[in-house]
């Protein structure tokens, strides 16, 4: 696909064990040709983990888009008029994230710049990385997965042993997935193996 002139919102829930996964995947999308939004939940701007910074992410998400940050509601509102996004990915999309997209809460830039995309009826893409996958927040991923114009980024269990209800997207088909989506497509096979331990 060309990306070349094509606009892509990235979204970033508080999954922080994930980001370094994620950082590449929306370099692909830079060398690709497009244009990259960046757009962070709350969590981003105020929690330093032993993953990383705050200020380090931010800092990241700068640098490899060039462009500022999406990080409150009242900036994150726009993307609905404006219909700024060809496609929108939530990657790392949380469990708490996916629970509030699918009981239409938007208390957030993250969820708001989602409901701005799904206003507009342009793909919505999540890449899910959650502890309860299997558990309770299976219902919540059952009614995303039949609901119009959102997709998802292939995912499996990534430690069935010590977590058997956590599931996390393999963030290398990121790219892959927003271009199946743009054609209306859904990339298969959604279920595969991904085995940490």
């Amino acid at each position: 696909m060309n990306w070349q002139g094509k606009t892509v919102g990235y979204a970033l829930s508080g999954s922080h064990c994930t980001f370094a996964e994620v950082m590449p995947q929306i370099q692909r999308f830079i060398d690709a040709g497009a244009k990259v939004v960046p757009i962070v939940s709350q969590t981003i701007l105020t929690t330093d983990t032993r993953f990383g910074t705050s200020e380090n992410w931010q800092k990241q998400l700068k640098d490899i888009t060039g462009n500022d940050i999406i990080s409150t509601i009242v900036d994150a509102e726009p993307l609905g008029p404006s219909k700024l996004l060809d496609v929108m990915v939530i990657a790392p999309c949380t469990g708490n994230t996916t629970s509030k997209l699918a009981n239409a809460m938007t208390d957030g830039p993250v969820l708001m710049a989602a409901k701005a995309q799904m206003r507009n009826q342009r793909p919505l893409v999540l890449a899910i990385s959650t502890n309860d996958g299997l558990g309770l927040n299976a219902a919540n991923i059952a009614k995303l997965l039949v609901t119009k114009n959102i997709y998802f980024v292939p995912y499996g269990q990534d430690a069935p042993k010590a977590k058997p209800n956590s599931l996390v997207a393999r963030m290398d088909l990121i790219m892959e997935t927003c271009e199946a989506a743009l054609e209306g497509k859904q990339l298969q096979p959604l279920l595969v193996e991904r085995f940490n331990s």
